[in-house]
């Protein structure tokens, strides 16, 4: 005795569409919030990148010379895109503070606002940096090696999300713990990022 096969009707087909439509929509709007999608911005008229010079960078004078690898990090309260690069300094700090490596803070000139509770306490502020005008966005972090030689300044990775597996940071840590040297003060990234430039009035 065979079976009758009846095909979907139209309005199942249109109420599965819609559904599936919704979903899409809901995963659209998670992601844009999550990853601050609409803090991608251009930085040129050609691509969305951020260039990041940062020879002009220089530690306080008792930071200075020769001592532990010294790790800064720029940041803005202000800015969404901190979000994952928050729990990825994190655990960067997990990782290489019993290692000989010092982390330190500089918040955007003029901002107001306090670090997640998780990462208070961990670094040490600073008030500023000479040379730290230069920084066209944040998140972004400079690392001086045991010599007081900049050895990076730029962007925590490329692309939306921060993590270990697109990380800049981890490479050179691991080379300077190693006593490899590193040179690489000027790079250029796509990801989202804030404009680094003074609040009015401060």
């Amino acid at each position: 005795m065979s079976k009758i096969q009846t095909a979907p009707s139209k309005r199942f087909l249109i109420i599965l569409c819609l559904l599936a439509l919704a979903v899409m929509l809901a995963i659209g709007a998670w992601a844009w919030a999550r990853f601050g999608v609409a803090y991608l911005r251009p930085f040129s008229d050609q691509e969305q990148a951020v260039f990041f010079q940062g020879g002009g960078l220089k530690l306080p004078a008792e930071l200075a010379g020769p001592g532990n690898i010294r790790v800064v990090h720029f940041w803005d309260p202000q800015c969404p895109c901190h979000k994952e690069t928050d729990a990825h300094l994190n655990y960067l700090i997990s990782l290489y503070r019993f290692s000989g490596v010092e982390f330190y803070s500089v918040q955007k000139p003029g901002s107001e606002g306090e670090m997640l509770p998780f990462l208070r306490g961990k670094l040490t502020p600073l008030e500023a940096l000479e040379g730290m005008e230069s920084i066209p966005a944040s998140p972004a972090i400079a690392i001086w090696d045991q010599q007081g030689r900049l050895a990076y300044a730029g962007p925590y990775s490329e692309g939306l999300v921060c993590n270990s597996s697109n990380s800049f940071v981890e490479p050179i840590l691991d080379a300077l713990s190693d006593n490899r040297s590193v040179s690489a003060a000027n790079t250029m990234a796509v990801g989202c990022y804030c404009d680094w430039e003074p609040v009015e009035g401060s």
